[in-house]
């Protein structure tokens, strides 16, 4: 399996869907983990109830620091689109997936990054199974 490491700012929004959807989707393929730069403590609940259109509970997920995880290596540090850099945590593979932040939109337009996000990890997936030493 590949440890996928998500980031985004807060990890309350972008980065948890991610890691919920690779749980959803990557089982025996991904071991998903998500944190934040300056994580805000909690999941955000607009996330929370998406997600659970989906029939995923993120509300046992917690917001998480980049320093939470420092230690780990991973197989792919991905960026939701807020610029993070993440120099310290090691990845044989970074990619910055260019995700608008969905916190301050309105339920629609939170669905469809969702699902946008969804499409992304989905295409990882396939890439891993397609080729274990693909760059994301």
């Amino acid at each position: 399996m590949k440890k996928v490491l998500f980031v985004c700012v807060e990890n309350s929004c972008r980065s948890q869907i991610a890691e919920a959807f690779a749980n959803i989707h990557g089982q025996g393929v991904i071991d998903a983990y998500s944190a934040g730069s300056r994580p805000s403590g909690k999941v955000n609940e607009k996330a929370v109830n998406s997600m659970k259109e989906t029939g995923y509970d993120l509300d046992k997920h917690k917001s998480k620091s980049l320093d939470d995880l420092a230690g780990l290596e991973y197989d792919f540090a991905i960026t939701m689109g807020c610029g993070d850099e993440c120099p310290y945590i090691q990845a044989k593979y970074r990619k910055d997936w260019g995700i608008p932040d969905p916190k301050n939109m309105n339920a629609e337009e939170f669905r469809k990054v969702r699902e946008l996000i969804e499409e992304k990890v989905l295409l990882l997936i396939e890439e891993i199974k397609e080729s274990p030493e693909v760059s994301a």
